[in-house]
C-alpha cells in the first residue's frame, strides 16, 4: 500500500466492521442513525475547530508522507474523517451493549469513578496550564464529567465499559498514527504542550482526548433519543 493511503486506511479500518454490522438484523443500528448523525456533526465541528487551532499554533502537525494531500481548514481530509469514523464505531458498540446488557447495578460505582476522574483531571490540568494539550483536554473532560456525575446519568456505566472494550483497537489505530509501525509518525506532537508521557508512541493525553470525543457523542445520542 502506498504511504499516502495510511491515515485513510486507519480511518477505514476503524469503521468498516461496525458499519457492516449496523445492518445485521440483531443489531439494526442503522435505525439509530437519526439519533447519531446530528450530535456527531456538532461534536465533530467543535473538535475540528479545536484541532485546526492547535495545528495552527503548533501543538501538533501532520506528516504529508501519509496523507492524500486534501486539506480543509488547515487539516487533512483524513483528520476530518477521524471525527466521524471513531465516534461511529464507539456509539455502535455502546448501543449493542445497552441493548443486550443491564448496567443499572453499576450506576453507583460509575458515579464514584467519575468524581475521582474529575478531581484528578482538574488538578492535573490546572497544574500544567502551559501544556495546552494537557490542560485544555483534561479541564474540558473534567467539566463534562462533573456535569454528568451531578445528574447521575444511568448510561455512564455502559459508556465506561464501551470505552474499556475499545481501548485495544484504540491502541492499535492510535499507535499507527503516532509511529508504532510506520517509519515516521502520521501525527507529530510538540512535547512542549503535553506531559511527555508515552504509551509506546501514544501521548498519555490521547486517551482522555478520545474519551472526551466519544463521551460527547454518546451524550448527544442519548439526549436526542430523549427529545424525539
Amino acid at each position: 500500500m502506498p504511504d499516502k493511503f495510511l491515515y485513510l486506511a486507519v480511518d477505514f479500518g476503524c469503521i468498516i466492521f461496525p458499519l457492516i454490522f449496523s445492518f445485521y438484523p440483531k443489531f439494526s443500528f442503522y435505525k439509530q442513525w437519526r439519533y447519531f448523525v446530528l450530535p456527531c456533526l456538532l461534536v465533530a465541528a467543535f473538535f475540528i475547530l479545536w484541532d485546526a487551532f492547535f495545528t495552527h499554533i503548533g501543538v501538533w502537525s501532520f506528516n504529508k508522507r501519509y496523507l492524500l494531500g486534501y486539506y480543509f481548514l488547515g487539516l487533512p481530509l483524513e483528520e476530518h474523517l477521524f471525527f466521524f469514523c471513531i465516534p461511529y464505531s464507539c456509539t455502535f458498540t455502546y448501543y449493542c451493549l445497552q441493548r443486550y446488557f443491564n448496567f443499572d447495578k453499576f450506576a453507583g460505582t460509575a458515579i464514584k469513578i467519575t468524581w475521582v476522574l474529575v478531581v484528578l483531571l482538574a488538578l492535573t490540568g490546572l497544574c500544567f496550564l502551559s501544556h495546552l494539550y494537557t490542560s485544555v483536554t483534561f479541564i474540558l473532560l473534567a467539566v463534562l464529567l462533573a456535569v454528568l456525575a451531578n445528574k447521575k446519568l444511568k448510561y455512564l456505566p455502559a459508556f465506561y465499559i464501551t470505552f474499556i472494550l475499545i481501548l485495544l483497537p484504540f491502541f492499535v489505530s492510535n499507535g499507527i498514527l503516532t509511529g508504532t509501525g510506520p517509519a515516521e509518525p502520521v501525527v507529530i506532537y510538540n512535547d512542549a504542550h503535553n506531559l511527555g508521557i508515552r504509551m509506546l508512541t501514544i501521548p498519555f493525553e490521547d486517551t482522555f482526548y478520545g474519551m472526551l470525543l466519544l463521551l460527547l457523542n454518546v451524550v448527544g445520542y442519548e439526549k436526542l433519543k430523549e427529545a424525539i
